[in-house]
């Protein structure tokens, strides 16, 4: 049996093109690290104020993402202001004042309060405040009170956003 001779050249033709054939993962290996380096860098999700190991935030189902502000954070065991524990819990609770003397000195400092301020801008000064779900509300209103006496305008409490369920019928078929 013979084969035609334009059988014979396609595979002469297969043979010779075939030890040439490889797969170069370089190029792939580079796309995709700089697809992941363009995610990490645009990310749309970002979350402004960082948890603390110390703090379980509350969950809330509020779409309005936080400002930069001035961040008040209380555990469990303590206060602070930016980072700087100011007082402990049982002090705060202990006081019978309803302004928290250090926590006010440590908000009135030159560093965060800036330059002179109108009445009307000191009213539009943002305070944050993270504070643990299982805080005793007594101590949030010392807290809060005392941001107010600071000439702090605006107080935001910091929540985590809780997932919606979603509601029958809210999606329709197409």
């Amino acid at each position: 049996m013979s084969t035609s001779n334009r059988a014979r050249r396609m595979a002469q033709n297969h043979m010779r093109h075939r030890a040439d054939t490889q797969l170069n993962l370089i190029p792939l290996i580079d796309i995709l690290s700089t697809l992941v380096a363009f995610l990490l860098v645009y990310s749309t999700e970002v979350e402004v104020i960082q948890n603390s190991k110390g703090i379980e935030i509350p969950q809330s189902i509020a779409e309005q993402a936080p400002k930069e502000s001035v961040v008040v954070m209380i555990t469990k065991g303590d206060l602070f202001v930016q980072g700087e524990r100011v007082s402990s819990i049982a002090d705060v609770r202990a006081s019978g004042d309803a302004i928290i003397g250090p926590l006010r000195d440590a908000l009135k400092r030159p560093l965060l309060v800036g330059k002179e301020m109108s009445e009307r801008d000191l009213a539009q000064r943002e305070i944050t405040i993270m504070a643990d779900k299982s805080l005793p509300y007594d101590v949030l209103k010392k807290v809060m009170a005392t941001c107010t006496d600071a000439d702090y305008g605006r107080i935001s409490l910091a929540v985590l956003q809780k997932e919606k369920p979603v509601v029958a019928g809210q999606f329709k078929p197409v």
